[in-house]
């Protein structure tokens, strides 16, 4: 029995290496191959969507940063909807030069729903045809000055869905925020990027992205509603073999948890997301992966499937073992130093592996971490540790039944002050 149980750990870990192994060619490419430049085709008019729950901190600033751009003013109205809202954040959004529109539903409760119900307004209001396109954003973003302007480029390239890359308000502030935002540079040079210039599909991740007017209609607004609304979206886009872009020009500043507590709830329901997109769309996935041979579907499943099927993998061997040892006593030892081993092994290749990775991230984009030099590298050592914090924020979400909660955010900055953080 003993024999079987360390075999099943070892074929789950060769499973996942394999099954990532392209992921290693991800970041060749991301080192060696210089990303296509986007010329300017036409200037698209363009509503900026943002929804907002008692975000009257940070709303303004992320308004300023849209009526800055370096694109003409009147190609861009930005419509806030002040979700829920116990706040002053629909009036200090009204000053800023937002069109505000206020919700109070508490049975449908989410940025999907607030979305859905903004795009309905805004058809209601100025026409179905108002716009070429759509930005999502969150409340507390800041755009890079130039943002509309780099991803108008990829948009009049013929992209319907183009997400951007997610860089940080606060890197520095502690080993949490630092490890949310390394995580989100890895997926912007490594994986978006490279899947950008490999021409398959890149993946929405949150927020900072834009949507053509065309995919709103052919989905009759915004449908998704899980707790990972955007892995869905994502997700949903590739099974209908709808394309998405990436343009590495465009930077949005993202405000990262600097609290364990609130990171582990935003994770969870992180976490609880995944295994619901896995659960709805695995199987359509798998059709596309067979059927049609589609990379970008399996590539798309290696990222919602290895949280789910390696937890409940690593779950059941060890509870295989642990009911082994209790049937038979006199393994108890024997076992208890197997699994020991098996897992300090397991804990100490993913330790290096993710070091790895964060170390080719700080090393290529050091100039876009906006941080002491000296917390640049002491958070390359923290950051597989956050990574492994996942493990039981994993576990707990395949049992808890998680809701959504909204996350406080206070960092104000403008574009030009994160930059010169050093």
């Amino acid at each position: 029995m003993l024999t079987v149980i360390r075999t099943a750990a070892l074929i789950v870990g060769l499973f996942f290496t394999v099954g990532y192994l392209y992921q290693v060619f991800y970041v060749l490419v991301g080192l060696l191959k210089t990303p296509k430049t986007y010329e300017e085709t036409k200037k698209y008019k363009y509503g900026v969507l943002i929804s907002a729950r008692n975000e009257s901190a940070v709303i303004a600033q992320l308004i300023q940063s849209i009526k800055q751009q370096n694109y003409p003013k009147k190609l861009i109205t930005v419509f806030v909807v002040a979700d829920n809202c116990t706040d002053h954040t629909a009036e200090i959004a009204r000053q800023a030069g937002a069109v505000v529109y206020e919700r109070f539903n508490k049975e449908q409760v989410g940025k999907g729903y607030a979305l859905d119900w903004l795009l309905k307004n805004i058809a209601k209001d100025y026409g179905e045809d108002a716009f070429d396109g759509y930005f999502v954003f969150d409340a507390d973003n800041i755009l890079d000055e130039n943002y509309v302007a780099e991803m108008n480029k990829v948009f009049g390239s013929g992209y319907r869905v183009i997400t951007s890359y997610r860089n940080s308000k606060n890197y520095g502030d502690n080993w949490i925020s630092a490890g949310y935002a390394l995580w989100f540079l890895r997926e912007a040079k490594y994986i978006n990027n490279a899947r950008m210039m490999l021409g398959t599909s890149c993946a929405v991740s949150g927020t900072g992205f834009l949507v053509s007017r065309e995919v709103f209609e052919k989905n009759g607004g915004w449908k998704h509603h899980l707790l990972t609304e955007d892995i869905e979206f994502s997700t949903d886009c590739i099974v209908q073999g709808e394309r998405i872009g990436y343009c590495n020009s465009a930077i949005i500043y993202d405000e990262q948890p600097t609290t364990f507590k609130a990171s582990w709830n935003q994770r969870l329901r992180w976490s609880k997301g995944f295994y619901q997109v896995f659960f709805n769309y695995g199987g359509k996935l798998c059709k596309n992966i067979f059927k049609k041979h589609s990379f970008a579907a399996y590539d798309m499943f290696m990222t919602i499937a290895p949280g789910v099927l390696l937890t409940l993998a690593t779950f059941a061997i060890g509870i295989a073992g642990v009911i082994y040892a209790l049937v038979n006593p006199v393994y108890m030892n024997v076992m208890v130093h197997s699994l020991t081993e098996t897992v300090v092994f397991a804990l100490g290749a993913s330790y290096v592996t993710m070091f790895t990775l964060g170390l080719i991230t700080t090393v290529t984009e050091w100039d876009q971490i906006h941080t002491r030099n000296w917390k640049k590298i002491a958070y390359l050592f923290t950051f597989p540790v956050y990574i492994m914090t996942y493990i039981p924020i994993s576990l707990v979400a395949l049992v808890k039944k998680i809701q959504w909660v909204p996350i406080q955010h206070n960092v104000v900055k403008t574009a030009g002050e994160i930059r010169q953080m050093q």
